[in-house]
């Protein structure tokens, strides 16, 4: 059998909560269990968002709860080229095109719509570049404009056929091309996205089981296309129940009162917080 290789892959944005200490955990367990190997990744491409503290802290804690990673941890801010090389390669198959949509205009664009294409969290990208004309892409550029870049979903679907993907949870699901539309493959301000740089890096870390929030369910449709696109393996998947606060509300950084330095700090001990995890 292969070896088992999870990741944790938190953005350092702000103080780990619950909510990761579980998912770090479930990853942890899950590669030990047979002595695979647990890696950390920093999902760290937004760098308007980033601040340099959270680094150490994220390991500091990860540390204080027992749950070491294997090897150096991985910064995406660092691998800028290799995202660029693969969304090259999806423009090469013509299912990337560029977008010069603002947010208002797509806005605009779907109230003027009598039935807006909706997903899972609400509208979706009512495609209005994806029928404009070349020349006019071509001048656009020419030009000077900087476009975000989409993935086709439609002319994806029909170079992949049809594909489908095993969570541990939920057994094995259909691929839905169209779930979440035509999605940002690449932002104008930062050259990537978290969709197509997590399908990148899962591959070139040779992941063998992706673990994380149910929340991010929806997401593994256009994940399991990019793997096919580009040719990588398929991993299996662990979609795992978020951790709430007494309202039921999905833990969020904001919840400063749950992050684990806060924790720490009140005098909990590790055993007692992982003992307060689902």
């Amino acid at each position: 059998m292969p070896q088992t290789v999870t990741r944790f892959a938190p953005s350092p944005t702000g103080w780990l909560h619950l909510g990761h200490a579980y998912a770090a955990k479930v990853a942890h367990d899950l590669a030990n269990r047979d002595g695979g190997r647990f890696l950390l990744r920093f999902e760290d491409i937004d760098h308007t968002r980033v601040s340099p503290e959270y680094y150490g802290a994220i390991e500091d804690d990860l540390r204080w709860l027992g749950l070491d990673w294997d090897g150096l941890a991985l910064r995406q801010s660092e691998r800028t080229a290799a995202y660029a090389e693969a969304l090259e390669e999806l423009r090469q198959m013509a299912v990337a095109y560029p977008c010069f949509c603002t947010r208002r205009e797509i806005e605009e664009e779907i109230a003027r719509m009598v039935s807006a294409p909706h997903g899972p969290e609400g509208a979706l990208y009512p495609g209005t570049c994806r029928r404009l004309p070349e020349d006019e892409r071509s001048s656009r550029l020419a030009a000077g404009q900087q476009p975000a870049w989409r993935l086709d979903a439609g002319k994806a679907a029909e170079i992949t056929g049809g594909l489908s993907f095993t969570d541990t949870c939920h057994g094995r699901i259909p691929v839905d091309p169209r779930l979440l539309g035509d999605v940002v493959l690449a932002r104008k301000d930062i050259g990537t996205s978290y969709h197509l740089a997590v399908v990148v890096d899962d591959a070139f870390q040779q992941v063998t089981h992706v673990t994380r929030g149910e929340d991010l369910l929806p997401s593994t449709h256009v994940h399991r296309m990019l793997q096919a696109l580009l040719g990588f393996p398929e991993p299996a998947y662990l979609h795992h129940a978020l951790v709430v606060d007494e309202n039921g509300v999905r833990l969020a950084k904001r919840h400063d009162a749950l992050s684990i330095r806060g924790l720490r700090e009140s005098g909990l001990t590790p055993a007692d917080l992982l003992a307060r995890l689902p």
